[in-house]
């Protein structure tokens, strides 16, 4: 009720704004400014009102699209309108004795509001899409000569609510995976954000992916029913049951708390799997020790693990797995990536949380997810698809 309130009477202030800057020097701005204002907010409300009153299960496709729209719009519009009006408003304070306000100082909120609103639209419908292809070659120390040059390639956190109403996005992604050829592909998990309806039918889009030796999957800690609202701890159960389900008819051998051993070209692989609940900061893995019995005698050893801390905690100078692969972080959705710098918030959550990161002879690829959560846009943070070659050292 306290956000309602504020929006109505940021709708009247920001209308008093425009209505002081423009409308005495120019009434045809004046007008224009209420047009992209009043449709601005048309859409605003719109969604708050389909989100609020959406009768169904949570996990609709339209559902979880309309709340990352009103989140959004939060962002994009409300924010904006608070600090115009904190700016316009500070201005008048400032003139109170000689009256009028400051048209610099209100010029100045304009500008940064429509900076915040071009920005967040860009990156809603063009850098949320903006699909970047990272190609990282490891050395992989005693690597055996028949697994030289093996092609991974891995995908993660799809969020599949992202592709609603843009299939052809998702088809698309599958054909580039497609194009490399992957002897192996791997998928760290998130298909969902909520609950195994946002699969909606892109199970049929996904199981068109093709490698030579196989399409590997483990679940993310949203795939366990963790973020759908008042559910008891048997109904997640169920959610995860589901998904697994679905991500096995998507192609998926989806590996849970288990391990599988691959004959490529008379070498044994291990590919292996662990389970990823909760939220952070209360994030729980399973044990990889525990899910990698069996596996000693591999040639190799990869793990998938959805949580880049993981590794930390579980596999660097603990184990002697040489190949971790996590998703999770998104990079927040947010930050910079350029060839010699990158940054993101997320780095003080997740130490290793976007790219290669080694320790001795053990190696973790951490990929910046093809999806969007919480937001449906990304900002300088370009979703992504690995490809990765192991060559021997």
């Amino acid at each position: 009720m306290v956000i309602i309130i504020t929006l109505i009477v940021l709708e009247i202030l920001i209308i008093l704004v425009l209505k002081e800057y423009f409308y005495n020097s120019s009434k045809p701005k004046f007008y224009i400014s209420l047009l992209a204002h009043s449709l601005l907010s048309i859409w605003l409300w719109f969604v708050i009102i389909v989100s609020v009153f959406h009768k169904g299960f949570f996990d609709t496709p339209c559902n979880i699209w309309m709340h990352l729209n009103m989140a959004g719009m939060f962002i994009a519009v409300g924010l904006p309108r608070m600090l115009l009006c904190l700016i316009h408003y500070t201005g008048k304070l400032i003139r109170s004795r000689k009256g009028g306000y400051l048209k610099g100082l209100t010029r100045a909120g304009l500008i940064i509001s429509a900076i915040i609103i071009s920005v967040i639209a860009l990156g809603t419908f063009v850098g949320k899409f903006n699909i970047k292809t990272e190609e990282v070659t490891i050395k992989i120390k005693g690597l055996d000569e028949e697994l030289d040059s093996l092609k991974i390639v891995q995908i993660s956190d799809l969020h599949l609510v992202t592709f609603y109403k843009h299939h052809n996005r998702l088809l698309s992604v599958i054909d580039k995976v497609n194009s490399f050829n992957p002897d192996l592909i791997i998928n760290t998990g998130d298909f969902v954000s909520y609950g195994w309806r946002e699969f909606e039918r892109n199970d049929t889009i996904l199981s068109k992916a093709r490698s030579r030796y196989g399409n590997f999957a483990i679940l993310g800690n949203h795939d366990m029913g963790t973020y759908y609202p008042g559910l008891s701890a048997e109904e997640r159960k169920v959610i995860a049951a589901k998904v697994n389900e679905l991500a096995t008819s998507s192609g998926y051998n989806v590996l849970n708390d288990e391990n599988v051993i691959l004959n490529i070209k008379g070498s044994e692989v291990a590919l292996i799997g662990v389970e990823t609940y909760g939220r952070h900061p209360d994030i729980v893995h399973s044990d990889p020790v525990i899910a990698a019995e069996g596996t000693d005698s591999a040639d190799l050893r990869i793990l998938l693990a959805h949580d880049p801390n993981q590794w930390r905690e579980d596999v660097a100078g603990k184990t002697d797995i040489e190949l971790t692969l996590s998703g999770h972080t998104h990079g927040m959705q947010v930050g910079i990536i350029t060839k010699r710098f990158s940054w993101s918030p997320s780095k003080y959550f997740y130490p290793e949380w976007n790219g290669l990161f080694s320790e001795g002879d053990q190696y973790l690829y951490v990929n910046r997810g093809l999806g969007v959560m919480g937001v449906p846009f990304r900002i300088w943070m370009p979703p992504e698809i690995t490809v990765l070659t192991l060559v021997a050292d």
